[in-house]
């Protein structure tokens, strides 16, 4: 396992980090004690990051990961969560309001109740879900965390931009406010390379890549009866609904033409795409078996991305709103 640091924090986490979203529930029918010996083989396998959230199953992922927790004996796991907003914002609004949507009254709630759940004793990473582009302006948030910082509840903050709008972090990021950021990015989702990295260099902030694999499509497995197995109501069945799924597969035929000299899978390819990006701390791939783990943590093997390669990426380059 490869290890990077994270922001100008002083620590050093695995590049491949646990995200916490899937074994929530809502993609699919979980089993807690699969998932608790899932967790258990990636700490033991070098991971020492997981990310989680109080709306991953309404908790349930983060009472899950505190069991694990409670287990283990190895090394230090820095584990991070989220707090969502009163309201969450419109995804069509492209100036939403940032002042009274993390209110101190919901933020320590929120913090309280998530100590209660990982049953720990201080959080070392609490983010805001769904950050809104106002927030280094309209400071309520910054300041209600910072006194929770100061009674040792949390360690560090950081924000979730929302899915389509990496560029809402921009200044936040140049400003070095918060100790990380995180966003979507992977072989479709590109723009943070833009201007989002670059900030994030040049202020010290950590960026944590999530859904490197979009969401399971640029594993490369999937067929034209893929959907018809995803269970009605979950994350994938809804945000593949409609043309999305066959339109997606489309364009991971497209890029497996491209990926086919350099790697034998996609998976592959998409997962060492992410890592290949400096600004990157860590990425968050979902994984629900020691299987999965084991299929993720290989690519950490600080082997380069093919400059080749990386010159035919931006033809794929495919921003998406899964909320719309």
């Amino acid at each position: 396992m490869q290890y990077r640091a994270f922001g100008r924090t002083g620590w050093q986490v695995s590049e491949i980090g646990f995200g916490g979203w899937q074994i929530g529930g809502q993609w699919g029918r979980v089993d807690d004690v699969a998932s608790i010996r899932t967790l258990l083989h990636a700490f033991e396998a070098g991971i020492n990051f997981v990310d989680t959230a109080e709306l991953y199953g309404a908790g349930h992922s983060e009472s899950v990961i505190g069991q694990a927790l409670r287990q283990w004996r190895g090394a230090k796991i820095y584990v991070a969560t989220k707090a969502q907003p009163t309201v969450w914002p419109n995804p069509e609004d492209l100036a939403p309001e940032m002042r009274g949507r993390f209110p101190s009254w919901h933020l320590r709630a929120n913090v309280d109740a998530s100590l209660r759940r990982l049953g720990v004793e201080r959080i070392d990473l609490f983010q805001l879900h769904s950050w809104g582009p106002a927030g280094h302006r309209e400071l309520d948030w910054l300041e209600t965390l910072s006194d929770l910082r100061t009674e040792g509840k949390i360690d560090q903050i950081g924000v979730s931009l929302r899915d389509n709008q990496p560029q809402e972090g921009v200044a936040l990021a140049r400003l070095g406010l918060v100790a990380s950021e995180q966003v979507i990015f992977n072989m479709f989702e590109q723009p943070p390379r833009d201007a989002l990295f670059p900030a994030a260099r040049a202020g010290g902030t950590a960026i944590i890549a999530r859904v490197p694999l979009d969401s399971g499509s640029l594993i490369g497995q999937w067929t034209d009866s893929s959907y018809e197995n995803f269970e009605p109501g979950s994350q994938p069945h809804q945000m593949f609904r409609g043309d999305r799924f066959a339109e997606t597969l489309a364009r991971v035929a497209a890029l497996k033409s491209d990926v086919a000299p350099y790697y034998s899978n996609l998976a592959e390819a998409a997962m060492r795409y992410v890592l290949a990006h400096d600004a990157v701390s860590v990425l968050i791939p979902g994984m629900k078996s020691p299987d999965e783990v084991d299929m993720n943590i290989r690519y950490s093997d600080g082997a380069e991305f093919p400059h080749d390669l990386l010159a035919k990426m931006p033809r794929h380059a495919w921003v998406r709103n899964f909320y719309r």
